[in-house]
């Protein structure tokens, strides 16, 4: 059993909120960053040209955010199954969740740096924040079926995404007042000047911001049973020799196996559409000035977070009435049309348009994919591992998907063809999900 001087019982509202509280201090990077300030802060620094020379080859600019964002996860799923099983060893996941949170939220601060002169040091500093936000990930989401009973996932996973939300859209908002009105806290220059350091102080709050409230998360999760013994090679490849045990032990648990291969094509679109949205909508709307397309995807991007809670909401109430298994096969039928749709859209209404429907089934699809895995799991205290297996699939499938947009991005000149080269990975992934056993995932 896990244990801590703090410690609060398993299913208890206390220990589930304490949980769910570092989707509070994390989304904040998923919104600020990934999404909302830095797509446009990108895109204005290659405002003149959008090339850049990376080691004498000429590479568009949205191709190469999509190649490192790649590369960050390459990284983190290699060293996921590593870490892992380090944790499991030393029986203390959640120092080494507090070590990626404090990589993620440092290295937001060092974006402050992010200029055309320095382009190297920014992009090492993206890369590193997202291998932080992404591998912290791996312990939080393990720590799930640790904090709540199977009956209470579906909405303790929604009560993360959603409390995400809500705090990542008051922290968006108080960056938009600085982005336009940053002679109200005291930042000086031209407008252009003024707009563009705001943005990188938004950066710094987004460090702190994480910092902070992940510090409720760390104090109230359990920490597990120290080991002493010392750490040797075989203990350090430990992890994937977990990860084989598990993939063996799906060979007799057909419905966790179909689901994960439905998982991991599904989750390579979804995964890969959200993180380059913003990019795509700098790019390909046609927004009048550079003032209206600022404004234009804040107001879109605030459009998705707030539908978003709702959406996450639905989808647990639906999963608990039809299943996670029905809800998904719907939800993945939705992104499917959303990217065909994507190809058409030239106009901000039309945008904010597909915007609202994105935010719809943007959180419905992570919670309920989450929830669905966790109740698929056989009863066993080594929760790590399978959520390590869990994580490397999300994110072998993230790097096919990032190399796969940047290639076709690169190639075509234009972000249409590879949005929706991906609604087609949706439908594939409702096709499998009707080979898994409905029942199955209903509890």
């Amino acid at each position: 059993m896990l244990e801590t001087k703090n410690a609060l019982a398993k299913g208890s509202k206390k220990l589930i909120n304490a949980w769910a509280f570092y989707d509070w201090a994390n989304s904040v990077y998923s919104l600020v960053i990934s999404s909302a300030i830095f797509p446009i802060y990108y895109a204005a620094l290659f405002a003149e040209n959008n090339q850049i020379n990376f080691f004498g080859y000429d590479v568009k600019n949205t191709a190469m955010i999509s190649f490192v964002t790649g590369c960050a996860f390459l990284v983190v799923a290699f060293i996921s199954p590593l870490l892992s099983g380090i944790a499991d060893f030393v029986g203390n996941k959640k120092n080494f969740m507090q070590f990626f949170v404090y990589l993620g939220s440092f290295s937001c601060v060092g974006l402050y740096w992010f200029e055309l002169d320095s382009i190297y040091i920014g992009l090492f500093f993206y890369f590193l924040a997202m291998i932080g936000l992404w591998a912290s990930l791996v312990f939080y989401n393990s720590y799930l079926p640790d904090v709540a009973y199977p009956e209470q996932q579906d909405r303790a996973s929604a009560r993360g995404y959603s409390m995400g939300y809500i705090g990542s859209v008051l922290l968006l908002l108080f960056n938009l007042s600085m982005v336009m009105k940053p002679e109200l806290y005291g930042i000086e220059g031209t407008a252009g000047e003024a707009a563009m350091l705001a943005m990188r102080y938004s950066f710094v709050s987004v460090g702190v911001w994480w910092f902070l409230f992940s510090q409720v998360s760390l104090y109230f999760l359990p920490k597990g049973n120290k080991n002493d013994e010392k750490i040797t090679r075989d203990i350090l490849w430990n992890g994937f020799r977990e990860l084989r045990t598990v993939y063996k032990q799906m060979e007799g648990n057909f419905p966790l196996k179909r689901y994960l291969s439905a998982f991991f094509i599904y989750s390579l679109a979804v995964q890969t559409v959200m993180l380059v949205a913003a990019y795509f909508g700098e790019e390909e709307i046609a927004w009048g000035s550079d003032s209206e397309k600022t404004m234009g995807l804040i107001v879109s991007i605030l459009l998705i977070q707030i539908v978003a809670i709702f959406g996450s909401i639905l989808s647990a109430r639906a999963s608990v009435r039809y299943g996670n298994i029905p809800t998904l096969i719907v939800i993945n039928i939705i992104w499917a049309i959303i990217c065909a749709y994507a190809f058409t859209i030239e106009t901000p209404a039309q945008f904010y348009y597909i915007a609202g429907f994105v935010g719809l089934v943007m959180g419905a699809i992570q919670a309920s994919s989450r929830a669905a895995y966790s109740k698929f799991l056989p009863e066993t205290e080594d929760t790590t591992s399978y959520f390590s297996f869990y994580d490397v699939a999300e994110k072998v499938g993230i790097i096919i998907g990032m190399f796969l947009f940047g290639a076709i991005d690169q190639i075509t000149g234009s972000m249409r063809f590879s949005i929706v080269f991906f609604g087609v990975f949706f439908v594939f992934g409702a096709i499998m999900l009707l080979r898994v056993n409905r029942k199955a995932a209903i509890i």
